[in-house]
């Protein structure tokens, strides 16, 4: 049976690919820059994206985002109050998203109207890397609470990830973060990505990081 699930399986990501390829034309019409944002569970990445939502309002920059989980609609509501559009992507357990879902729910927004789009990832560092959603910049996050052989366990998320972010940063001391070990890590498994280390507590890194993105997105809409 196993050629006839690689088949099936195959399948299943051409469509997925094809679908994507569809979104990321869609989004470079729209001058729209996408954000893949992955992690394991409970790394930070809802109280990384609050923050960032809000000072990127702040910014007056026009910005959406994307919320997959399992079962409930709770981070939706909570980043709701930055007064960013959010929507949230039940998935009825299904271990990440895929193409379709960020399709399906792009209903009724006007994306020329965007110049952000982040998608929360379900919480995992196995399956979503597989699937392409259509974004132009993958972000994988690792919590200094996770310990530094992560991207040594899990080399397929961190090779396709474009750039790399440190969460938590402000526990390093407290967990006796080796920073060294990490960085090496992460370099390791994907040579050259980029890294920024932040704390949605303290909001330490965050402006870099929204530089960081500014930046990118001017290059692709130039480029």
């Amino acid at each position: 049976m196993t050629p006839r699930i690689l088949e099936i399986r195959k399948g299943v990501l051409d469509k997925n690919d094809r679908l994507a390829a569809d979104l990321r034309a869609r989004f470079g019409q729209a001058g729209l820059f996408a954000l893949n944002l992955v992690s394991s569970p409970g790394t930070g990445k809802t109280a990384l994206l609050e923050r960032a939502l809000g000072r990127m309002i702040e910014r007056k920059l026009r910005v959406a985002a994307l919320v997959g989980d399992l079962a409930t609609e709770n981070d939706a509501r909570r980043l709701a109050r930055s007064g960013a559009p959010v929507k949230q992507i039940v998935t009825g357990g299904i271990c990440h998203l895929e193409a379709r879902m960020v399709e399906a729910h792009l209903s009724g927004w006007d994306l020329n109207g965007l110049e952000f789009l982040f998608i929360e990832n379900v919480g995992n560092l196995v399956c979503p890397s597989d699937y392409d959603l259509g974004e132009d910049l993958r972000v994988v996050l690792l919590s200094v609470t996770e310990g530094e052989d992560k991207p040594l366990k899990y080399p397929a998320l961190f090779q396709s990830a474009d750039s790399a972010i440190i969460t938590k940063v402000d526990l390093a001391e407290a967990v006796e973060f080796d920073r060294a070990a990490t960085h090496q890590n992460l370099q390791s498994v994907h040579p050259g990505i980029r890294i920024l280390e932040t704390s949605a507590k303290t909001g330490q890194g965050l402006d870099d990081w929204l530089d960081f993105l500014v930046e990118q997105r001017r290059r692709n809409v130039e480029g």
